[in-house]
């Protein structure tokens, strides 16, 4: 849960919107829930996370997991989408690394 808490917060501080509405339930805006599934997309592909996993971290079930990121998959032939979406994998994969001592 943690973890995609955590990528929730990340993609709602990329792209700018309330991470409540990222997290609320049942049917939102196509620009909401485009970026919901990004972040279980990223939240899957980057987090090593299941499908299980990441749709009881966002509330949803595996299916749409699933639904999302064959989507997105499908969306990144698209390469503005693509740039957008390999941003968010930089970005939530940077905020995981483990930590160098220094």
């Amino acid at each position: 849960m943690a973890r995609c808490d955590a990528a929730i917060a990340i993609m709602a501080a990329l792209f700018d919107l309330p991470s409540r509405e990222l997290r609320r339930p049942g049917r939102s805006t196509i620009d909401i829930a485009r970026v919901r599934q990004i972040a279980m997309y990223v939240a899957h592909v980057v987090l090593q996370l299941t499908m299980g996993e990441v749709g009881r971290g966002f509330g949803r079930d595996r299916t749409t997991v699933l639904h999302a990121c064959h989507l997105v998959e499908d969306m990144r032939d698209d390469p503005e989408f693509d740039r957008i979406v390999a941003t968010a994998e930089r970005v939530t994969k940077a905020a995981f690394e483990p930590k160098s001592a220094g």
